[in-house]
């Protein structure tokens, strides 16, 4: 084996840099190079925009936020010839394997890839924890404490203004990150994608925790939590890949004010949760996951992806995983929620 590829597709998301920290670690174990393409799919695509990686490159990155190859949402299908092209660019590198880090859609995409024939690996990265077959995934935890920690400092806010706040945290169909910030922040309400909301439900517990001396109430909704009745929410803006439309906060702050007429306002923490250095468990996990994928290259194995199970990193099917987003279990929302 002479070198590894290693892309890194969609949002940024600390750990990844320590993924790829782990990857050139064990290569170099091996004897092997890695080569980083440039702006995930994209750097395939154009064939020449990779970056050579070796032990002095990655010395200290695993504590950097974002990734230092780069990331794009680039669908590589899209083009007529893309398929062909990032084919016959891989081919040009002498690569044994390239480790796909990605979310959804990236992994989707290396799934396809994979039936193609590219020998790929793939490794979970997204805030939101939504890939499947994995019990986290890096960045997750990162994530969530950054989200915690604005509600923390909003809370003072609504508390020395006596206002009701509708915070918006990322995920579009799962609600892990809305969950996790939402409880350890202590959201008075968080609203989940899994789990359709009642709008005059939502007001009327803001309503009851003011007429009950508290002068404040904090409100927790994911981008893609929805109303069980469509029409009893005005949403005009549908979510984003960053989270930087604000459209159910808004919408539900201003439901929130004309039916209750307590000042309700509304922030979406949008790209501010993929920031800033990764936590001690991504950077560690980041690492080990870098580790094991390099590990399946090395002994062939392709079609697959590293997960964590429970403690240990294992590999698991590439397309169990791209099957479905792991969402929030029934029983785990009844649990949590009655911590609201």
């Amino acid at each position: 084996m002479n070198r590894i590829g290693v892309l890194s597709g969609g949002g940024d998301c600390p750990g990844i840099n320590a993924v790829i920290r782990g990857i050139v670690l064990r290569a170099a174990k091996y004897g092997a190079g890695v080569v980083g393409f440039r702006r995930g799919w994209q750097g395939l695509l154009d064939g020449g925009r990779t970056t050579l990686l070796g032990l002095d490159d990655v010395e200290e990155i695993h504590s950097l936020g974002g990734t230092i190859i780069g990331t794009s949402r680039t669908d590589p299908f899209a083009p007529p010839d893309g398929a062909d092209q990032v084919m016959k660019n891989f081919a040009r590198h002498e690569c044994a394997g390239l480790v796909v880090i990605g979310g959804e859609k990236t992994l989707a995409h290396a799934y396809r890839f994979h039936r193609l024939g590219l020998p790929v690996v793939g490794v979970p990265k997204t805030i939101d924890n939504n890939v499947g077959s994995t019990d986290c995934t890096f960045g997750f935890l990162t994530a969530a404490n950054t989200a915690t920690e604005a509600i923390d400092r909003l809370v003072t806010t609504a508390k020395s203004q006596g206002r009701a706040l509708v915070v918006q945290v990322m995920g579009h169909n799962s609600g892990w990150l809305a969950l996790f910030a939402g409880i350890a922040g202590g959201a008075h309400q968080v609203l989940i994608p899994e789990v359709p909301f009642d709008v005059a439900q939502v007001c009327d517990r803001v309503k009851k925790r003011f007429t009950n001396g508290n002068d404040f109430a904090v409100v927790v909704v994911a981008e893609g939590a929805r109303p069980a009745d469509p029409k009893s929410l005005d949403i005009t803006e549908p979510p984003s890949p960053d989270g930087r439309e604000d459209g159910v906060a808004k919408a539900l702050a201003e439901a929130i004010t004309r039916q209750t007429g307590i000042k309700a306002h509304h922030v979406a923490l949008g790209t501010l949760q993929r920031g800033g250095s990764p936590s001690a468990f991504d950077r560690v996990l980041g690492m080990r996951m870098g580790l094991k994928a390099a590990e399946l290259v090395q002994e062939g194995k392709f079609g697959m992806m590293v997960a964590l199970r429970c403690t240990d990193i294992v590999a698991v099917p590439l397309e169990d995983a791209v099957r479905q987003s792991k969402t929030v279990p029934d029983a785990l929302w009844r649990e949590v929620v009655q911590l609201i």
